[in-house]
């Protein structure tokens, strides 16, 4: 088998009473036969346009020549780097699989004026701007972060006497707005299936293109995929993704947190595909399943809280210290092919368990909408409560800053935590410089005793955003700024890129609070590279 799965303990009894209810639906045929009815009547229509995916293996292998010559001809212009400039799904399954097979890709899925700015100028060991290339990949070609940086490159070119013609390539819908745009301004463009969402799109044009542009062997990737079809269409008990959508969908009471550890597999990133692929499928309607990102030493697996399932990624799950070390979770092996097939039908499977549209995304477009009025309208700053240790903090009540001082902050806001509650990290700050504020996750895990998330802005709007506002409402939010110096302008709009993602940290802790009744903290570091260590030890 390409895919394998292994239980035991607890979840593997919640297997042993789902299974079989699972296969006598027909669940699995149903999905491969493209029955929309699956998931009810309110869903039928749109899942009638959403479930190309199962069919994705054989429609993109045209594609793969058609890569390979225009990555010829792109080498031979002096192209040394490729650049993607997409969100969600468009820059999500690129990157699990542009990391897995050890290839340089610069993802651009960040409006931080500093990251923009990085994969603007390039470096010395991948590549100047003049030996760039850019792939703008974009459903409709309306979403702003994605639109803001094709602005952005179009103008970086002409500046150096290049023609984007020459360096810019377009993935987007057959008939969307940026393919007739793209076509008029003489852009090679690649169209994938409009019968596929986002998430579901790391095997279409949408995951191949800039990857195989970049030098992955997507041929390969197709292939592993296809090995694993027939496991995935039949309705039988040794149907991996049937036995996995059992495992992290079943049981009552059921587990609605995923802790995904990487634990030796040769797979780079997959955790944060899952994540975007769960999160944003099965959260809303006030359920859901929310994945939370794990190192093999995280807090919460010590911590071991009944409602977070374990999922270990492995190279091979026959390995006796494997069974013996980690009973009750569920350890999967396999190719990168594979686990995007076994995962994409498990998911939609969850979906149908839990009564939801796997498909829609009802929730995320509020925080967009938040932000564009705050651009349009350009209020007034909020003025911060305090401000201590070179950290402006911001409160959605104020009761939460009545201690003067940010760890009394967190103290308070980990109060407003249930026993199914969560915590959420949201850094709005330039990666390519801050990445350690990732680790801040481990020490909140830690000092609030509940499975914490964290997610780079805008980034997870386009992920796990909408598992915040249409899941279970039991989410406490950290939002982390910074105050920069440095901004670039976006052309032909009325707003930098640095306004745009104040604007959108601003957009989505109003939805967050002021609709959804949910607490929110944001720190503001005023010198980022001075206080981050006061906001490690805040956390402590």
């Amino acid at each position: 088998m390409s895919f394998d799965i292994h239980l035991s303990g607890h979840v593997r009894d919640v297997v042993d009473q789902t299974l079989p209810g699972l296969v006598a639906s027909l669940v699995a045929s149903g999905i491969t036969a493209g029955d929309a009815e699956l998931w009810g009547p309110a869903a039928a229509d749109e899942a009638s346009r959403r479930l190309g995916w199962v069919d994705a293996v054989t429609i993109s292998r045209p594609l793969v020549s058609e890569i390979e010559t225009l990555r010829d001809v792109l080498r031979a212009d002096g192209v040394t780097r490729i650049v993607l400039a997409g969100m969600g799904g468009s820059s999500l399954g690129p990157e699990v699989i542009a990391q897995t097979s050890g290839v340089p890709l610069v993802i651009l899925d960040s409006t931080a004026p500093g990251e923009v700015l990085a994969a603007l100028e390039g470096d010395a060991e991948s590549g100047s701007l003049a030996q760039t290339a850019l792939v703008v990949s974009s459903k409709s070609g309306s979403t702003i972060e994605t639109d803001s940086a094709k602005r952005a490159f179009e103008a970086a070119y002409r500046d150096l006497g290049i023609d984007p013609a020459s360096r810019i390539v377009v993935v987007t819908d057959p008939g969307s707005p940026l393919e007739q745009s793209a076509i008029e301004d003489g852009y090679r463009v690649f169209t994938a299936d409009p019968n596929v969402g986002g998430r579901y799109s790391a095997l279409t044009a949408f995951g191949l293109v800039p990857t195989g542009l970049a030098g992955v062997d997507v041929s390969e990737l197709l292939d592993e995929a296809e090995a694993t079809l027939l496991e995935v269409a039949i309705d039988d008990p040794r149907n991996p993704a049937l036995t996995l959508a059992a495992a992290i969908a079943g049981g009552t009471p059921r587990r609605d947190k995923l802790g995904l550890v990487t634990d030796g597999t040769h797979i780079v990133g997959l955790p944060d595909w899952i994540e975007q692929l769960i999160a944003e499928s099965t959260g809303k309607d006030g359920t859901g399943i929310l994945p939370v990102v794990l190192l093999p030493v995280s807090p919460e697996i010590e911590q071991a809280p009944e409602d977070l399932q374990i999922v270990r990624l492995v190279d091979d799950v026959r390995h006796d210290h494997l069974f013996e070390h980690h009973r009750g979770e569920i350890l999967v092996a396999g190719s990168l092919g594979a686990q995007l097939v076994v995962w994409e039908y498990a998911t939609a499977i969850a979906g149908r368990m839990l009564g939801i549209n796997p498909f829609d995304q009802p929730d995320v477009e509020s925080a967009k909408v938040a932000a564009r009025g705050l651009l349009d309208e350009r209020p007034a700053p909020v003025p911060a409560v305090f401000t201590a240790d070179g950290i402006e903090v911001r409160v959605s009540d104020p009761e939460l800053a009545a201690s003067g001082t940010v760890a009394g902050v967190l103290d308070a806001l980990w109060t407003r935590l249930g026993a199914d509650g969560y915590v959420s990290l949201q850094a709005y700050v330039d990666r390519t410089r801050f990445d350690r504020l990732s680790g801040l996750r481990e020490l909140v895990a830690a000092d609030s005793g509940r499975p914490t998330t964290f997610g780079w802005g805008p980034r997870f709007l386009h992920s796990t955003g909408q598992f915040h506002k249409g899941g279970p409402a039991t989410g406490v939010f950290v939002q982390i700024l910074q105050r920069t110096d440095t901004d670039v302008e976006i052309p032909g709009r009325p707003f930098t890129f640095g306004q745009l993602i104040e604007a959108q940290a601003a957009g989505d802790a109003a939805v967050l609070s002021d609709s959804h009744g949910r607490p929110v903290v944001t720190l503001t570091l005023i010198d980022a590279q001075a206080d981050v260590l006061a906001l490690f030890e805040a956390a402590q």
